[in-house]
């Protein structure tokens, strides 16, 4: 599978991800300040297929929160979900 095909399948799993979010947390309109959690609770298995990585729930935990940091600092108003996927291709791709 190509890198451009891998990082269109992580930015789908991300937006999926985000989906199911909100639709779970639609009482609140999706606000939940524990998302990390919901989150590695959710992605840890299919990130770890997509990635041939092994992930603890804290570790995605943490990386989730990096990464929201990140893209906070270095690229705000940035489509996440592609940022995110072009990063973690580069670490455990």
């Amino acid at each position: 599978m190509t890198d451009s095909a891998r990082q269109q399948q992580l930015e789908e799993l991300f937006r999926e991800a985000g989906e199911a979010h909100h639709q779970a947390y639609i009482e609140t309109d999706g606000t939940d300040e524990e998302w990390p959690i919901w989150y590695a609770g959710f992605l840890r298995e299919r990130l770890s297929k997509l990635l041939n990585a092994r992930f603890t729930q804290s570790e995605l935990v943490y990386l989730l929160i990096s990464l929201d940091a990140e893209v906070r600092r270095l690229a705000p108003g940035a489509n996440w979900q592609a940022y995110y996927a072009r990063v973690l291709l580069e670490r455990y791709g």
